[in-house]
């Protein structure tokens, strides 16, 4: 690789070897030399203010500490709860049943297909929930049911199965 400068039209190649070698301009900048006599600007107090905890070593405050100020984690309300061992579903609706089973001429509808038609990933749980309705007759299979679901599906001439 060789660096080129150009002059009077013509290209003059230099090579490069450890010696000229140096970061990119601008991409490096010097840090702040603290503590080395006041006519480098930051003699003195080194930056660190008169007296107090903040201007010795091994000073550290906590996580959170605001000056006194009553901290964010203390002035925000707790809200809410979930348990640990909690069950989440992944909540399919009979709206959603009735278009897949319409739009693909389904009679039943298992976790497989709710899986192929990007409903559920292998590893859910699926619950049917009860919004909308059912005017086919579908034998539906999923881990949960409410209430309101099972009834519209058996009403319209269905069943459920559970996994």
């Amino acid at each position: 690789m060789c660096l080129f400068s150009e002059s009077e039209g013509q290209h003059k190649f230099k090579k490069m070897n450890l010696s000229n070698l140096k970061p990119a301009k601008g991409s490096t900048k010097n840090s702040k030399r603290i503590g080395r006599g006041t006519g480098s600007g930051r003699g003195g107090t080194s930056t660190r203010g008169h007296k107090g905890a903040g201007s010795r070593s091994g000073h550290s405050t906590k996580i959170g500490f605001e000056g006194g100020q009553m901290p964010l984690q203390r002035r925000v309300p707790k809200v809410g709860f979930k348990p640990i061992n909690r069950t989440e579903y992944v909540g399919v609706n009979l709206d959603v049943l009735q278009g897949l089973a319409e739009k693909f001429n389904l009679t039943t509808i298992d976790f497989a297909a709710l899986q192929q038609h990007g409903l559920a990933s292998k590893n859910d749980l699926v619950k049917i929930l009860g919004r909308g309705e059912v005017k086919a007759k579908i034998e539906v299979t999923a881990h949960a049911f409410s209430a309101t679901a099972q009834k519209a599906i058996e009403a319209a001439g269905g069943s459920i199965v559970k996994l």
